[in-house]
């Protein structure tokens, strides 16, 4: 044997919830304080940790695309000269 293996690296904690108690659904239908889907809310507890990670990948870009969003909102917007 010329090889050698490659070992996975062995989960010890549980993959926590990202809920934040902020438990409203955007227009969307995402949670506005996880960035969760109804499904992935309701089925956390059934998923492994691989499709947990998957779920908290997107829960990030989601963040991420509000987020810009937001920021290309207030860029848009005309600034009000100083009357000063």
């Amino acid at each position: 044997m010329g090889g050698y293996q490659v070992t996975q690296q062995l989960e010890f904690f549980d993959i926590p919830s990202p809920c934040r108690g902020i438990c409203q659904t955007d227009e969307r239908g995402y949670c506005r304080g996880c960035m969760r889907s109804r499904e992935e809310r309701f089925n956390w507890m059934k998923l492994s940790d691989p499709q947990k990670r998957e779920v908290l990948r997107l829960c990030h870009q989601r963040r991420l695309r509000l987020s810009r969003a937001a920021k290309s909102e207030v860029k848009d917007q005309p600034e009000q000269p100083s009357l000063f």
